[in-house]
């Protein structure tokens, strides 16, 4: 490339149509890559600044648009898009396919015994907490009280969940029962989910228009956006935790696994890494990050100031989360 890098590059959006799926989805390929979570401070505050100075109108000599799009991409993973603070690692989607992988096929492997069933739910549903505490959308702040009884409330009602499942499940054929777990965490993120982000649908989340003006802040918009993550997160947890099962049913058969019980976990680790591999990034991809609405399903005040001071809007945008 010759010449100085073009400053009209909007790197405010991501570099691929996000009106579609398959845009969204090379995107989100990028956002949840496994290998940013293993980037130095140096190489994340690094990035920072070039996407901060082009923001700013200024490009490093030199730097090309593949280097300028791989900066914002490795600034995405780690910074929170409305707050701009450096995410903590367990909780940025690039620790997701790691982590998940991990947790899921333990709970996937040790679900016979209800202390394995708790302490595994439990496990699982500690880090969602950190995950969609970090991942929050708005930049509104939330107590250590308020984060407490979130936590605490989603917690209990996974752990609840699940034993209740699996007391269910006893009476049934074996294969049911190792679909407890996944029953367990779907019905687990229709409760810690809107736990996590109450403050959310209390005060609502900042809505803008389509230049990114602030327009206020919603709860009808934080409802929609915690519906569509809720959704998501479902939707990642059906290929992990439904397809291993099935396998492992059929491979605890053979032989070579009932010579060798110890290849148990890591065989379910590996398959329910594979299946989120690609489960993680197309799930994100379901909805845009950018969600919208009409302003006729805003709260009726905000309509009226949105009407007064920017008539010509009809539709507002907002950060819908992770």
């Amino acid at each position: 490339m010759s010449g100085e890098l073009s400053l009209n590059i909007n790197i405010k959006e991501p570099r691929w149509d996000q009106g579609t799926f398959m845009g969204r989805a090379k995107h989100f390929f990028m956002v949840t890559d496994p290998r940013n979570v293993l980037l130095s401070s140096e190489t994340l505050e690094e990035a920072k600044v070039i996407v901060e100075d082009y923001r700013a109108g200024k490009a490093k000599p030199g730097l090309t648009e593949d280097e300028l799009w791989r900066a914002k991409y490795v600034y995405d993973s780690a910074f929170h898009p409305d707050t701009g603070e450096k995410m903590f690692v367990i909780g940025r989607m690039s620790a997701q396919v790691p982590m998940n992988m991990s947790i899921t096929g333990c709970m996937l492997t040790f679900y016979r015994t209800t202390p394995a069933v708790v302490f595994w739910q439990w496990v699982n549903q500690s880090f969602n907490a950190v995950v969609n505490y970090t991942n929050r959308s708005g930049d509104a702040p939330i107590t250590v009280n308020q984060l407490g009884a979130a936590y605490v409330s989603a917690t209990t009602g996974a752990v609840v969940t699940a034993l209740g499942l699996k007391s269910l499940a006893s009476r049934l054929p074996p294969i049911v029962s190792r679909f407890v777990p996944f029953a367990a965490v779907a019905a687990a993120n229709c409760i810690n989910i809107p736990f996590m982000r109450q403050r959310e649908l209390k005060y609502g989340i900042p809505v803008t228009d389509e230049n990114g003006n602030r327009l206020g802040e919603s709860a009808n918009a934080a409802k929609q956006a915690i519906v569509q993550v809720v959704v998501s997160r479902i939707g990642m947890a059906v290929p992990a935790m439904a397809i291993p099962p099935v396998i492992m049913n059929a491979l605890e058969k053979r032989a070579f696994m009932k010579r060798f019980p110890i290849l148990n976990a890591p065989v379910q680790v590996g398959l329910v890494g594979l299946c989120l591999v690609f489960a993680t990034p197309l799930c994100c991809a379901l909805f845009p990050q950018k969600s919208s609405m009409s302003v006729s399903g805003l709260e009726a005040d905000l309509q009226e100031t949105i009407r007064q001071s920017s008539p010509q809007t009809t539709t507002v945008y907002f950060n819908k989360g992770l």
